[in-house]
């Protein structure tokens, strides 16, 4: 990373920020004020030595306060109203700029995640959950802690350097070119610090983003770590990761905490030549001995604060180390566009037509050739062939996580492009073969697409999905928490909570992924007997590998390598004794089969 990128990551978060520049002037305004409060107590010190020695000769009596102790009434009250609008102002700034990083870190969270949400799902396929949370989380909080604070700092620094440097000139030339000699070196070591901190810090919100994907990933294959006894050899893993973050940090550390020693003798540089020289010119009486005082202080004032942008680069380093991953992420391409403005015409018939459909994945794995298929209105399409033949992409075309590259699909005759997404995923139900189910209740899974469901209508969904039993066997019923990713349950009862979920919805295409796969053979022929009965007067597509699922399909499809091979029902498919009726001899137990089987 140059120097150059970090001030482009602020550039683009300023354009993002514009609807904040209302907030972002007033808190930068209190925080010149405050800071030009804070200046005038050292000005005020060296006024207050001009009485004590010239007394009636003093910059105050030419203001028209004769006596010194009306000059030193005076200053009091000066230095009261001083020291309450440094309070004041302060107060200020700080619920400014700490209410900003709040509302700008929730509404670049929030913006960060429905963007996220609207991508293909190729770009999660490539991308893991633990880089994503990384980013949306931790990285937002560091741009957060860069506004609460290192935003004022800056500008405090600038206003300082600006309102002294007015006050050094005005005094005197000479003092003030020696004093701001050191200025140079101090930003140049500024800039220089902030070449080397910045890529550094870009590896530290790196490795940030692994940590949390390993966590992330062991916590979600706890069961399998312990059934495998990997207990040692994960916690070596993220031993590993861990001390990978934590060198990280340590290059970055030992680069940042080596300028505030530099810049330190380069003030005491500063502070020398103010000392000496202007103590000469007092004595010799070129310089009123008030002035030299406030110089003297001011030089303080001056070089010090510089020191803290060692601590205002270290936060807009990795403040803009995260504002890049942010905003880059938000720069993602949205390849699955919802662009569509017509809905499907109501109420939805469910005929859906792939049209030679192609498609591939970006990394080169299996997709489908040339698809042909037509399913009419209420009735059931089942997909059959090997894993890996194409069956679950012809799903995700239909649901839109794809675009295919050659061909179209139609649902009722109309293009599913140029359907908006929530016209066109509200008529599909998906029950996949991965269940996922929210951390919540029974009851809010269940309702899940239908959020305001009357307790009759869930009841009723469940049942259908023969779920009711085991449902109301539980202490809670419908109000049992299902724990993170439905844990608390077993893969059936998951898997049947996913088909209520997807019946509740009532819609007019249902999409069964190997919904079956995880029940029990009593549980299956149950739940196979409850779709025959929601199946009238709706179109159901059904991905199997258990060919007595779907005997009763009106067509099935026999897919291998992303293309059609055979279709018809099960007992034509049968007498053309073709790869559909070698896989079902297989299932069935016939002998002959063993030799025969392509599945």
């Amino acid at each position: 990373m140059s120097q150059t990128s970090s001030f482009h990551a602020l550039v683009r978060l300023l354009r993002y920020a514009r609807g904040y520049r209302r907030r972002v002037v007033a808190a930068t305004s209190c925080s010149i004020i405050n800071k030009l409060f804070d200046i005038a107590p050292e000005i005020l010190i060296g006024v207050a030595i001009d009485v004590v020695v010239n007394q009636e000769r003093s910059f105050v009596a030419r203001l028209g306060f004769d006596t010194p102790q009306e000059q030193i009434m005076i200053l009091a009250v000066l230095t009261f109203f001083i020291w309450a609008g440094e309070s004041l102002f302060e107060y200020l700034y700080k619920i400014l700029w700490r209410n900003l990083a709040q509302r700008l870190q929730a509404d670049l969270r929030l913006d960060t995640y429905e963007h996220a949400q609207r991508l293909d799902m190729a770009y999660f396929e490539s991308k893991s959950s633990g880089q994503l949370v990384a980013t949306m989380n931790d990285d937002v909080n560091q741009l957060e802690r860069f506004l609460d604070g290192g935003a004022n700092s800056l500008i405090q620094v600038g206003v300082t350097v600006v309102a002294v440097g007015a006050v050094f000139f005005v005094i005197s030339p000479l003092i003030a070119l020696l004093a701001f000699t050191p200025i140079p070196l101090i930003i140049w070591g500024a800039f220089y610090f902030q070449r080397k901190a910045g890529p550094l810090y870009a590896d530290v919100r790196e490795k940030v983003g692994d940590l949390s994907s390993r966590l992330a990933n062991n916590l979600a294959g706890i069961a399998t770590i312990k059934s495998f006894t990997s207990e040692a050899r994960e916690a070596e893993r993220l031993r590993q990761t861990s001390e990978a973050y934590v060198e990280a940090n340590r290059r970055a550390i030992r680069v940042s905490s080596a300028f505030i020693p530099v810049i330190r003798m380069a003030i005491l540089a500063g502070f020398l030549a103010t000392l000496t020289v202007g103590g000469m010119l007092a004595l010799r009486g070129d310089l009123n001995v008030g002035a030299y005082g406030v110089l003297v202080f001011l030089t303080q004032r001056l070089l010090w604060p510089l020191t803290g942008l060692a601590e205002v680069i270290d936060l807009f380093e990795r403040a803009m180390a995260s504002t890049r991953r942010i905003l880059d992420l938000l720069g993602v391409p949205i390849t699955v566009k919802d662009n569509g403005e017509a809905t499907l015409p109501a109420p939805v018939r469910g005929e859906v037509r792939f049209e030679a459909v192609s498609f591939r994945y970006a990394n080169g794995g299996a997709g489908v050739e040339a698809v042909d298929l037509a399913v009419p209105a209420g009735h059931t399409l089942a997909l059959v062939g090997a894993t890996g033949s194409g069956k679950s992409t012809l799903i995700k075309l239909l649901l839109r996580f794809y675009d295919p590259s050659a061909g179209r699909v139609r649902i009722d005759g109309q293009p599913i492009e140029a359907v908006s997404l929530a016209s066109l995923r509200g008529a599909i139900g998906l029950v996949s073969q991965d269940v996922y189910l929210f951390e919540g209740s029974i009851r809010d899974n269940i309702a899940y697409g239908k959020p305001e469901a009357a307790e009759a209508e869930i009841i009723e969904a469940a049942r259908t999905a023969e779920a009711w039993e085991f449902i109301q066997a539980l202490p809670q019923g419908l109000d049992t928490p299902v724990g993170e990713r439905g844990i608390r349950l077993s893969g059936g009862q998951r898997q049947r909570l996913s088909l209520a979920r997807a019946l509740l919805k009532d819609p007019p295409i249902l999409v069964l992924d190997e919904a079956t796969s995880a029940v029990d053979n009593e549980t299956e022929a149950a739940i196979q007997r409850s779709l025959r009965k929601i199946a009238h007067g709706r179109t159901v597509i059904m991905i199997a590998h258990r060919l007595s699922t779907i005997v009763h399909a009106d067509q099935i499809a026999v897919v291998e390598g992303g293309r059609v091979v055979e279709r018809g029902s099960h007992a034509e498919l049968l007498a053309a004794d073709g790869r559909y009726a070698a896989q079902w001899r297989v299932q069935t137990g016939s002998a002959e089969a063993a030799v025969s089987s392509v599945f």
